[in-house]
């Protein structure tokens, strides 16, 4: 039975990988040909200092204008077409496609609405970015956004299926009540903003590939199979879309693709925590530590401006700093990949001791 359940988390992760290969030559075609990129190259919104800083156009705004945006459309169409079939399979011939079928009230209904509505919402911010050359939708909308769909998620969790607590390591459940709402909320908008990470090529697609692969071995281990076939999925299609993203990219990730992939970690973060005997919230800055340690890094820039009047890195978020120092993007891309791979594993370890 277990081999069986193997088997269902990871054809899923084959064929979205197989699938988003096969899509991608024609999503950039389309996407070169009606020139999907930015306008005017530089930082003209997003979050702490890596906005509009000199430093930063130096590295990186030459490419913003001649690389196409919106190419974490690859990712979660793939996922929705992969989706789509296997439930038609499944209803076409139940033996043996049945079982491939991850769709499900309980475990990935809620994480499948989040990956469209950030995929859907960023799409719209980033056809604004490429039509407008005052860039895409504001950071104020884009917060509330998110905020709100983390209030509607918390809510989801909290009156429907009845989660008030989350796990903690070594202790168990930790009740919250009715604060388990907006705590579902600031967990969600802080997911949201480790999504500046996108700014490397091949960054953003390895740690996400990562993380998502990492949180299916956990929900595979607490028997949350569909969840954890979702995340296999996911983390299939992100391979897909890192194999065309390596550099020099062929296209980027942009706001289609962070917002789609944090608010779809942050539910099946939730998902693999109380709703299976688990503490899949607690162990997220663990096995997510480089988008962790990306959002600290950014409040700790802007803190230190407002209050110290200087800057604490030459750029915000690190993996920029790095850049200013010297390193090439492909070493702090390959290092932020094994750093990963090795907090992946520790989370994982972490989880399953509970």
């Amino acid at each position: 039975m277990v081999i069986f359940d193997a088997a269902r988390v990871l054809i899923p992760f084959v064929i979205c990988f197989a699938v988003g290969i096969a899509a991608a030559p024609l999503l950039t075609h389309y996407l070169y040909k009606h020139r999907a990129w930015k306008k005017k190259g530089g930082k003209g919104k997003g979050m702490g200092d890596a906005a509009g800083t000199p430093l930063f156009d130096g590295l990186h705004k030459e490419r913003e204008v001649s690389t196409p945006r919106m190419g974490g459309i690859l990712i979660w169409g793939t996922v929705l077409i992969t989706v789509l079939g296997l439930a038609l399979l499944g209803t076409l011939m139940p033996e043996p496609f049945g079982a491939l079928d991850f769709v499900n009230r309980g475990q990935t209904w809620l994480p499948l609405f989040a990956l469209l509505v950030g995929g859907v919402v960023g799409l719209a911010d980033d056809i604004l970015e490429v039509t407008k050359s005052n860039g895409g939708l504001s950071l104020r909308w884009r917060l509330l956004i998110v905020g709100s769909f983390g209030l509607f998620a918390g809510w989801w969790f909290y009156a429907k299926l009845g989660v008030a607590a989350v796990g903690l390591p070594f202790i168990g459940a930790l009740p919250l009540g009715l604060l388990f709402i907006p705590f579902f909320m600031l967990v969600t908008l802080a997911i949201y903003a480790s999504g500046v990470i996108d700014g490397i090529d091949g960054l953003a697609g390895g740690v996400f590939a990562i993380v998502f692969m990492a949180y299916a071995a956990i929900a595979f281990a607490q028997n949350q199979v569909a969840l954890a076939a979702l995340a296999a999925a996911i983390s299939g299609a992100t391979f897909a879309f890192l194999w065309f993203n390596i550099p020099p990219a062929r296209f980027y990730m942009s706001e289609t693709g962070s917002m789609a992939l944090t608010l779809a970690l942050a539910v099946i973060a939730f998902s693999a925590d109380v709703l299976g005997d688990g503490v899949g919230v607690a162990v997220l800055p663990i096995i997510a530590f480089p988008l962790f340690i990306t959002v600290v890094t950014s409040m700790l820039q802007v803190i230190s401006k407002k209050v110290f009047k200087k800057k604490l890195f030459h750029i915000a978020p690190i993996h920029h700093h790095f850049e200013v120092l010297g390193w090439p993007a492909y070493k702090v891309t390959m290092r932020y990949w094994v750093i990963t791979i090795i907090a992946g594993i520790f989370g994982i370890a972490i989880a399953l001791l509970k």
